[in-house]
């Protein structure tokens, strides 16, 4: 992945790395590019082509700072995110597809957040990582799927893209060698006894012969980035800019946990004076960037800096879960009245008030196992302490949509069929053999099944009354 950004926004911009005693170009944005200026030129002979062109020197804790925040912004995709190297990122999206609608829309919400982020990023999809990140690095944007499909698709890739050892590639270009098809096709046994069996276990872990498993990557429980300048700064209004930066990407990782904190830090650090400390703090916990925004700018205007600022830090306190809230309905009373607003519970608690108990009702589960008979009307006043239900009837999904009375479904092939597509079973069966000490007895396999529009219903077929299939509830 690739972010090249300086604090002269409009300059064409490149990183510098020195090797050899000799800083040479490492990486060019789009204008420097334009102009001429490659990655392992000079940097005497870029500036000679460039003269506007900004220099910045490379930075690896940088690099993984950055690479740990796109991680963490990763997580809102995946529950497993792995950093492999020091420029690939793996994440496992099986788990994330029925989520987001399908693989091509997660993959365009992925390439479009990066792209919002500042990156430019090579984004390739295969069943083992191995192969994603050889796929990636040779800029193939592969959408694989079928493990079948993984050796014709590696077989073309350069050897570079696998990241051996210089010495290796020389070696293996030497002998003919020039792509992983060639690696493929050269005997096991001569390949292990003159380079290593490591190499060979790598070509085994990315066609899926071999497991490949990985460490996820888990971000801090707290908060704390860093902005550094290059040059000293006074701008008090670029200051607050930088802090608002830091206060969004706060925002984001407390609600990828959906947490919030009362307490946040600001550090101002200066190059001889120890740093200058802005302690801000919330009634409730809290993770809104205006939010905090707004209490920083207050506290701002009273701030003394006694020199120059190179870098800000935000830090946060101990994250806590937010507390929700239900929302607020506004009424105005008789005219000319005042606006009030009440929330949800305050209005079921007035119109009780006003119209009876028995005119308000909520429902309340029964530990009945017949859909039917699982619930009841309850008053909202009522004692609900009588209603609690023992784990194993808790841990039963039931849709949140019940149908009065079951429809009845078509079939092709034995399958049901809902508004023309045929369903997909994703849970089940479920058998549900009870009442038969009544005569509303059941004996029903439930499912949970899917169609093309991704929504989950709930379908059932009696085991004792023909063959037809029936729909009865939807998920929400």
């Amino acid at each position: 992945m690739e972010s090249v950004a300086g604090e002269n926004a409009g300059a064409p911009t490149a990183i510098v790395e020195e090797q050899h005693g000799i800083h040479r170009i490492f990486l060019v944005d789009a204008e420097a590019r334009a102009a001429g200026v490659q990655p392992g030129q000079a940097a005497n002979a870029a500036l000679a082509l460039l003269p506007t062109l900004q220099l910045e020197e490379r930075s690896l804790p940088r690099e993984q700072q950055a690479l740990e925040g796109l991680a963490t912004w990763l997580e809102r995709f995946s529950s497993f995110v792995s950093i492999a190297d020091q420029d690939v990122l793996l994440l496992e999206i099986a788990g994330s597809l029925r989520l987001f609608g399908g693989l091509r829309a997660l993959r365009q919400e992925i390439s479009k957040g990066l792209r919002g982020l500042g990156f430019t990023g090579a984004l390739a999809i295969a069943p083992t990582p191995l192969a994603a990140t050889w796929l990636a690095r040779a800029g193939r944007r592969a959408c694989i799927q079928d493990e079948t499909n993984l050796a014709p698709a590696l077989r073309k890739l350069p050897l570079a893209c696998m990241d051996w050892p210089a010495s290796l590639c020389e070696t293996l270009t030497g002998m003919g060698v020039m792509s992983i098809g060639d690696c493929l096709r050269l005997p096991r046994e001569g390949f292990t006894r003159r380079f290593g069996a490591e190499y060979l276990l790598q070509l085994d872990r990315a066609l899926g012969h071999l497991p490949d498993p990985r460490n996820s990557w888990r971000a801090p429980e707290r908060f704390c980035a860093d902005y550094e300048m290059t040059e000293e700064q006074t701008d008090r209004e670029l200051l607050l800019n930088i802090c608002r930066e830091l206060l969004l990407s706060h925002e984001q990782f407390l609600l990828a946990r959906q947490l919030g904190t009362q307490r946040i830090c600001v550090s101002f650090f200066h190059l001889k004076s120890p740093a200058t400390e802005l302690r801000l703090g919330c009634a409730r916990a809290e993770r809104s960037a205006g939010r905090w925004f707004e209490l920083l700018g207050i506290r701002f205007e009273q701030l003394l800096l006694p020199e120059p600022v190179i870098a800000v830090r935000l830090r946060s306190g101990m994250a806590q879960p937010l507390q929700a809230e239900a929302g607020r309905l506004s009424f105005r009373g008789k005219s000319c009245a005042q606006e009030r607003r009440f929330s949800i519970t305050q209005l079921a608690e007035r119109l009780i008030a006003r119209i009876g108990d028995q005119s308000v009702q909520a429902a309340s589960m029964v530990a009945e196992h017949r859909p039917d008979y699982a619930w009841r009307s309850q008053s909202l006043l009522a004692d609900w302490s009588g209603t609690t239900l023992d784990a194993s009837h808790q841990a039963v999904q039931r849709p949140l949509w019940m149908l009065p009375e079951p429809m009845v479904l078509p079939m092709d092939s034995g399958y049901p069929v809902y508004q023309g597509c045929r369903l997909r079973f994703i849970d089940g069966p479920e058998r549900l053999e009870t009442g038969w000490w009544d005569e509303d007895g059941i004996s029903r396999d439930y499912y949970t099944a899917t169609g093309n529009n991704g929504r989950r219903l709930w379908v059932f077929r009696n085991r004792s009354r023909g063959s037809s299939w029936y729909l009865h509830g939807y998920f929400g």
